[in-house]
């Protein structure tokens, strides 16, 4: 099992006749996910990679019952193209652009939550799920066997390439994961952290999350309180980046949009001494994480 997709999923690649889309649909069959449809406006009647494209949303779902979007199109597109998602019923949707006007942002977020949709990003990589061999985004590239086989780690990252980098550690150690997901480095985003440990606690076949996580936001401080709470009960092992930005002058911003730190908020430091008062196996250095993961896992 994993959490967000799974054999009933049905995808649709929202702006699939793009350059990068094209090339994230020939990495994803060639891993074995399968793609039902495309969209383009004005595109009906092609394929890419022999996946037929439409219109619209409404003929993908009329057609194939469709209900998980990749949405993959320029930014000044995305709200459009995620609100038709939402009005025709798609139940997921992993929105990939990045550099979107942040009022689209705002809007596409508040659309989706009044619909109960769930959005992962904007500007993710994806996520994936080996056990089924779908992968929604560019995650894994053209090799994702290199970092991601199937186990019971749940991956949760704001950056990337360290979600492919923790999903390679987590392999080294002798383990795989369930799902991985990158849930984008912008300070608005669709999911965060502690949404996604409430969805890997109901599933059965995930036995401990490893998150990766980064200057800014609150996400880190509102898992902890998830945590506190008792809504998650199984070993999380955390890892947050870039202490050494809390010398730097207020208000910078580093690397990701959403990495931003002023006063407490954002602080690394703070991140960790929440997480760790939750319980949580908050590392000081990544390399600990093979050993701390092994000994955890043992334990339990």
């Amino acid at each position: 099992m994993s959490i967000l997709v799974g054999p009933d999923t049905r995808i649709v690649v929202q702006g699939i006749t793009g350059r990068e889309a094209q090339m994230v649909v020939k990495h994803s069959l060639d891993y074995g996910t399968s793609l039902s449809a495309g969209v383009t406006p004005g595109k009906k009647g092609q394929s890419v990679h022999g996946i037929p494209v439409y219109d619209t949303v409404k003929e993908a779902v009329l057609q194939h019952g469709v209900n998980t979007s990749l949405v993959v199109v320029p930014p000044l597109f995305v709200l459009d193209a995620v609100l038709e998602a939402i009005a025709h019923g798609i139940r997921l949707i992993v929105v990939t652009s990045e550099n979107i006007p942040q009022m689209d942002t705002v809007k596409m977020l508040a659309a989706a939550r009044q619909a109960g949709v769930r959005i992962i990003g904007p500007n993710t990589v994806g996520l994936i799920s080996p056990k089924h061999r779908i992968k929604l985004g560019s995650i894994g590239g053209d090799n994702p066997e290199r970092c991601f086989v199937p186990g019971s780690i749940g991956v949760i990252s704001r950056s990337g390439g360290m979600t492919a980098e923790t999903s390679w550690m987590i392999k080294r150690a002798g383990f795989g994961v369930s799902t991985s997901i990158g849930i984008g480095g912008d300070a608005l985003i669709g999911s965060n952290i502690a949404q996604l440990l409430e969805l890997f606690e109901s599933d059965p076949e995930t036995s401990a999350v490893v998150t990766f996580s980064e200057p800014g936001t609150a996400f880190e401080e509102g898992a902890a309180e998830f945590v506190k709470q008792g809504k998650f009960t199984k070993p999380l092992i955390s890892y947050i980046a870039g202490r050494f930005t809390e010398q730097m002058p207020e208000g910078t911003v580093f690397g990701h949009a959403g990495a931003m730190i002023s006063g407490e908020f954002g602080r690394p430091s703070v991140k960790m001494r929440k997480l760790r008062e939750a319980g949580a196996h908050v590392i000081d250095h990544y390399d600990d994480m093979i050993d701390v993961l092994q000994r955890t896992l043992r334990l339990n």
